[in-house]
């Protein structure tokens, strides 16, 4: 769903330049606020408005806060939803790779947040408006604009839209060991693996495969993944790792 056009008339508060400016990057995330200024607010660094004045301004700090829980709590639930036999310990690392600056940066470089940062002179001069560091805060903060004016239920759908492509780069192997299985097979036995999916485990929205490898009909590996892919990858691991025992028990 594309967000509606943007009124005519400027949110009070907002000149109408930047009234436009963020019902641009409002349909840039898909959703329209009920309060623009929740918006602009989590865009404002700072260092704006503070040159030559006493006061401070209020800056997205507040709304960064937030959008770092928001953001947790989706990948986290995501993550748990996903993958049900991943451990903790796991789940964290997964985390990890998705809740991170530079992935954070990526996702505020394709919506072009730093057009839409408020700030001082002297942190424009220094890059700040390209500064991984705050290209992630603020991609935080956005988030925490959209769960303040529009609750939990639309940030929720943001975030995962914007996540979306991190996900799918979870379901992709980090090693190819269904190469490194064939090159050694070839290498000592002149014989190819073949793979099988054995079973499907788990409910339809949450499926596990089990894939197991084997070679002149005696199975070498079994792995599990929420993808045949993955569960291909895990058994040629886990035939490799057997393969390699051999090795070492023989060379004794």
């Amino acid at each position: 769903m594309t967000a509606p056009e943007t009124a005519t008339t400027a949110e009070p508060g907002l000149t109408p330049e930047r009234d436009a400016q963020l019902a641009r990057l409002e349909n840039r995330l898909d959703v329209r606020l009920r309060d623009r200024r929740l918006l602009d607010l989590a865009l404002r660094h700072g260092s704006f408005g503070q040159e030559g004045r006493g006061g401070r301004r209020e800056s997205y700090e507040r709304l960064e806060l937030l959008g770092d829980a928001v953001l947790n709590l989706v990948v986290c639930d995501h993550l748990y939803q996903r993958y049900p036999g991943a451990t903790e310990g796991e789940l964290a690392k997964l985390r990890a790779r998705v809740v991170s600056e530079p992935y954070l940066a990526r996702i505020a470089q394709r919506l072009d947040l730093g057009r839409y940062i408020q700030m001082g002179k002297g942190e424009e001069k220094s890059g700040g408006r390209t500064r991984p560091s705050m290209l992630a805060d603020v991609t935080e903060a956005v988030l925490g604009a959209v769960y303040v004016d529009s609750g939990f239920g639309v940030a929720h759908a943001v975030t995962t839209r914007l996540l979306q492509d991190a996900f799918d780069e979870l379901e992709q192997p980090t090693e190819d060991y269904k190469s490194a299985l064939q090159e050694l097979l070839q290498e000592r036995e002149r014989r190819l693996p073949r793979y099988r999916i054995s079973s499907v485990e788990g409910p339809d929205h949450a499926k596990i495969f089990v894939a197991t490898v084997e070679v002149a009909g005696r199975i070498l590996g079994e792995g599990k993944g929420p993808s045949k892919k993955q569960a291909e990858q895990a058994a040629a691991q886990a035939a490799l790792q057997l393969l390699h025992r051999r090795a070492r028990r023989a060379h004794r």
